[in-house]
């Protein structure tokens, strides 16, 4: 049966000061999350104008989607507006009966995949009997529209930084129990492997590194850091790589987390960062999603989740 529409589903953001603290509230209700903490989350939105860049690429994204197919096209998000629960309402009195469901994402885990599902299975319930059918495009860490932009931004980064400079391929860090759960450490290492390939790298010189945790100190997560990474380069290293390997575009995490944190991290001990690109709005991405869709129409792509993957549980 063929889709009538494509969600876009996205973790949203804060749009002005005025909505900082409000989102990161609703990001982290119900769990045990000290304000000190959220302040200091606060304060780096703050620094960047206290405006999220993901909204914004979100738009982007459907405007080039829009240039691309006749289907229509919904916006929805997680953890601000557009609510995706207020979305999924309106393709209900829409008459939308199945859509598709791309989330930028690429990685399976906990809160890369499995929410996300939990969170339409709970938009459609609360539409009611009317609600469409919801099929959510599965991961897509291997996929050429999203490796292919990738090594096309570390080939231009090689360029400026020089053939010495070393390769760090960075990904938001989870908890470490919570990638024992599933193929995120796996997925990650075939898509740098893929990425260095088409780039002409080495892949066996390029380090997984790790960025953006956000748990207890004395809970176990995955790491290296990327900060402690660019501390521990040796060898009179003027540059450095960084390839953010486990985003689909610039948002937070990349925008303060690399191109800020990172960047006086690398320069305090005297190296130059470059940060390549993401795949954002490159036109074999914007492909690559409705070749997903026209994947999930003829059943041809790879199951959302293997059998006990990512458990129902707050990492």
């Amino acid at each position: 049966m063929p889709f009538d529409a494509l969600l876009l589903l996205t973790f949203g953001g804060p749009e002005s000061p005025a909505e900082v603290m409000p989102f990161l509230e609703n990001v982290l209700r119900g769990r045990p999350v000290p304000r000190e903490r959220l302040e200091q989350v606060a304060a780096q939105y703050m620094e960047m104008g206290g405006r999220s860049p993901i909204n914004d690429q979100s738009r982007r994204l459907l405007a080039r989607l829009a240039e691309q197919t006749k289907i229509p096209l919904y916006w929805g998000t997680r953890n601000w507006h557009p609510a995706l629960n207020d979305t999924v309402a309106r393709m209900a009195d829409d008459g939308v009966r199945r859509a598709a469901v791309f989330v930028p994402s690429a990685y399976a885990s906990y809160s890369g995949c499995r929410q996300y599902l939990e969170n339409l299975e709970a938009a459609t319930t609360a539409a009611g009997p009317a609600a469409p059918e919801l099929v959510k495009i599965p991961p897509f860490y291997d996929h050429p529209g999203f490796v292919g932009p990738m090594a096309d931004g570390l080939r231009r980064a090689r360029a400026d930084a020089g053939p010495d400079a070393p390769v760090l391929m960075s990904a938001h860090s989870i908890p470490s129990g919570a990638a024992a759960t599933c193929d995120y450490v796996s997925q990650l290492q075939a898509t740098m492997a893929a990425v260095a390939a088409g780039a002409g790298e080495d892949a066996g010189a390029c380090r997984l590194v790790f960025q953006s945790r956000s748990g207890p100190p004395d809970q176990p997560w995955l790491g290296p850091d990327v900060g402690e990474a660019l501390q521990a380069l040796t060898g009179g290293t003027s540059a450095a790589i960084v390839v953010p390997l486990g985003f689909a575009s610039d948002h937070m995490e990349v925008v303060y987390d690399l191109d800020r944190k990172a960047a006086a991290t690398a320069a305090a001990a005297g190296i130059r960062l470059v940060r390549s690109a993401t795949a954002g709005e490159d036109p074999r991405f914007v492909d690559m999603i409705l070749d997903l869709v026209h994947g999930l129409e003829g059943d041809t792509v790879r199951p959302s989740c293997r059998p006990g993957c990512c458990p129902s549980a707050r990492p």
